[in-house]
């Protein structure tokens, strides 16, 4: 029998509790139940003035990378627009139904002025896997190392060959010391510095958009240049490190996918963009009549 919805219960009035809305099986109550946040207002507590208006709460602003990393979220701005109706979200950070979510500047103005240049976010992760070791989740017994390749934005076609040294063993000169004792140790003569100096080549193909990538081949059809990323876990998959300012650290400029925009007629396009250390900045200019 064909039936049609009535409308009319858009506007209905019902007394209920935001906790009655998420499910108990929720990511979130899994978090929430797992981690005390409050840690990390003495984290940050040297970072903020005891004068002046009151700030948002620094609970609320790394809860909400919480909410974008764990689920997927492409940017803060989309994150704080899911907050805005997604009541699980609303839940875990502790807002009602008319709490006014900070708007999506917020965080990267206070990660500019308070967490830029702290080991906020590495002291939160090693306080995490703390908890997880005081729960008896980690088990320290065996450590897996693997290792796969992440795809590079660059033209597999646009490369040039080079001739380029093959490269050393890691800690060659330890090993070679090792094994001439070794050899010593047996009655045997220890090689000569020679053996070990014996250099070898190899032709590599050279990515020209970025050369800093490698060129790998897993079968016919999977040639690509990429990246090698490597990762580090307890057998219940923990993860046991993490170097957040690496490629500050090391002065390396990340290179990051972007494309042509695709806006329609009359809005405004990205015309300038120019890169950081951090991350590639974009301004929207306005279209000249």
């Amino acid at each position: 029998m064909l039936s049609k919805n009535n409308p009319i219960q858009r506007d209905q009035l019902e007394m209920v509790a935001l906790d009655q809305l998420v499910p108990q099986d929720h990511l979130v109550r899994k978090m929430e139940a797992a981690l005390d946040f409050s840690f990390i207002y003495d984290l940050v507590r040297d970072v903020y003035s005891e004068v002046g208006r009151p700030s948002i709460d620094p609970v609320i602003l790394i809860k909400l990378t919480f909410i974008q990393y764990t689920f997927g979220i492409r940017s803060m701005r989309q994150t704080i627009a899911e907050v805005e109706t997604n009541l699980a979200y609303r839940w875990f950070l502790g807002y009602g139904f008319h709490n006014k979510v900070p708007h999506f500047s917020t965080f990267g103005k206070n990660y500019e002025r308070r967490f830029k240049d702290t080991d906020l976010f590495e002291q939160i992760f090693y306080r995490i896997l703390k908890a997880a070791a005081d729960k008896k989740l980690i088990s320290a017994e065996h450590v897996f190392i693997d290792s796969t390749h992440v795809k590079a934005s660059a033209n597999k076609h646009k490369f040039a060959k080079k001739v380029v040294r093959k490269e050393t063993r890691a800690y060659q000169e330890k090993l070679n010391e090792e094994i001439n004792q070794d050899r010593e140790e047996h009655g045997k003569k220890p090689f000569p510095p020679d053996k070990f100096d014996k250099e070898e080549s190899k032709e590599i193909k050279e990515s020209t958009t970025d050369p800093e990538s490698g060129y790998y081949v897993k079968d016919e059809r999977t040639k690509q240049f990429a990246y090698s990323f490597h990762a580090a876990s307890d057998r219940n998959g923990f993860v046991l490190g993490a170097i957040v300012k690496f490629l500050i650290e090391n002065e390396m400029i990340p290179a990051l996918p972007y494309t042509r925009p695709r806006t329609k007629e009359g809005f405004f396009r990205k015309r300038t963009m120019f890169m950081t250390n951090t991350m590639i900045v974009t301004y929207a200019l306005p279209e000249r009549s």
